[in-house]
């Protein structure tokens, strides 16, 4: 029996603010157990939160990025979950005026564009944290994470596949990053999913049982996690048996979900409004300001790469991974119109220079108009690009000097003149008699050995191109 597999994501982000979402406490990751906290953190009596908002303006430049319609007028409510982590007894959240509404990402998952949407964004705040291994006979409690501004991101039930679920987030991550709003660290908790899971048979309307699986760590690991769940309900559908909607855990190593309880229903959280936090209004100014914020998305980069540069689709989805490394090749194509020598250069030698010296660009000591200037000594055959890319690069780091100048200094400028070729040429050839009578009798391939020998006694500086010409003249006599 065939299925159709349905899949929502839960996403919390968190907000590279300062401060907690309602006081003053440090938002830093890390810090000794329960040092980020204030009266305010610990609930203590007649302590009155304060909207942090610097968060609102995050989640509202994410709204826009994403499409979303914002809420002008929102507000907060309580959750009556029990969070052991959270000392009031309950978290504050949003439920019913979230401040993003709609909106969605486009993913391209094996060569076809899918559109995911999304329900909402609300704003809400995190609960601290237990720890199990601290101490033999009891848990202790950490607060210092307990109040860090939350976003979290809920997806219509429209993904299909586990790769649809991998796009989406990479992409998510990608743009928090790209706005500055999220560091979009999976392994300190920045960014963490919980995947809403559930079969149905093909082609049916009614949604099967949702299963959902709780902070997945990685995008790698929300991928391995729906796979396995949707493996598990399969199972036991085909089976005879009936999927119970409960949340699950996933098992990394073993690679399993595990039931840890049965899903609580929206009426079991007991909404209600916040009484001390006033709602708050985000006026058409305040859109506009925040709209002139956000910088050119990843996404209308790209197609203007694609579309004006005319680069090859690989080209302009590497540049757009990262906003510094699109910022530079904007940077360098502000004094340079060889706009597919620039990505050349910016993916190939300057991407290796980041690797070998474990940096990003912004760190690596080249400017823009200097990697500019070596391109065009390449572009005018005065340095031919292995030797520019190899010996040139690494000089010209942390090196103030003129860029036609530190290359003939260090002697790497090509010689293009015909009679000093022709005589390294006639040199080479006279010491390898034996290789022209081969080549002459058909071993074409030996130009190439011919051409690296000329290099050799040029140390470097004969054109190659010249040098390939010439060598097939003389050959051909």
């Amino acid at each position: 029996m065939d299925f159709d597999i349905v899949i929502g994501l839960e996403v919390h982000i968190q907000l590279s603010t300062q401060t907690k979402l309602f006081c003053g406490d440090s938002a830093a990751f890390g810090g000794s157990p329960n040092s980020h906290i204030s009266p305010i953190t610990l609930a203590l009596p007649g302590t009155l939160p304060v909207l942090n908002k610097q968060a609102v303006e995050y989640a509202v430049k994410l709204g826009l990025s994403l499409g979303c319609e914002i809420n002008k007028h929102s507000f907060f409510d309580r959750k009556h979950y029990f969070y052991p982590d959270l000392p009031k007894g309950y978290q504050t959240s949003q439920s019913s005026n979230p401040i993003c509404l709609g909106g969605g990402i486009k993913v391209n998952v094996e060569g076809k564009e899918k559109y995911l949407a999304i329900h909402h964004i609300h704003l809400e705040e995190d609960a601290g944290k237990s720890i199990h291994d601290a101490d033999p006979k009891y848990t202790c409690i950490d607060l210092n994470r307990a109040g860090v501004p939350l976003m979290e991101l809920v997806t219509e039930p429209v993904l299909s596949s586990s790769a649809e679920a991998f796009a989406f987030l990479t992409e998510l991550r990608k743009l928090v990053r790209w706005i500055d709003v999220c560091d979009g660290n999976m392994e300190e908790g920045s960014l963490r999913c919980d995947a809403n899971v559930s079969i149905k048979p093909k082609g049916a309307i009614q949604l099967g049982t949702k299963v959902e699986v709780k902070n997945l760590n990685s995008i790698r690991n929300v991928r391995r996690a729906i796979d396995t769940e949707v493996e598990r309900q399969v199972k036991l559908v085909t089976g005879g048996g009936v999927v119970v909607q409960e949340t699950r855990g996933y098992d990394a190593d073993k690679n399993i979900t595990l039931g840890q309880r049965e899903k609580e229903l929206a009426n079991d959280y007991r909404y209600l409004p916040c009484p001390d936090l006033p709602p708050f209004e985000i006026t058409k100014d305040e859109l506009t300001r925040i709209q002139g914020t956000i910088p050119e998305l990843p996404q209308f980069l790209y197609d203007n790469y694609v579309n004006k540069y005319q680069l090859p689709a690989q080209d302009a989805q590497v540049l757009t991974e990262e906003k510094s490394i699109s910022d530079f090749f904007a940077a360098v194509t502000q004094s340079n119109s060889n706009y597919k020598a620039v990505a050349n250069w910016i993916l190939g030698p300057v991407k290796s220079l980041l690797n070998e010296k474990s940096v990003g660009i912004e760190e690596l000591t080249l400017t823009p108009q200097r990697l500019s200037d070596i391109i065009d000594l390449v572009a005018t055959g005065a340095v031919n690009f292995s030797t520019a890319s190899g010996k040139l690069l690494p000089e010209v780091l942390g090196n103030d000097k003129d860029v036609k100048v530190l290359a003939a200094e260090l002697g790497l400028v090509q010689v293009n003149s015909e009679s000093d070729i022709e005589a390294w040429v006639d040199e080479v050839l006279s010491k390898m008699q034996d290789k022209v009578a081969e080549y002459k009798k058909g071993k074409e391939g030996l130009i190439g050995l011919f051409v690296g020998e000329v290099k050799k006694i040029s140390k470097g500086k004969a054109d190659p191109k010249k040098t390939t010409d010439i060598l097939q003249q003389k050959l051909q006599q």
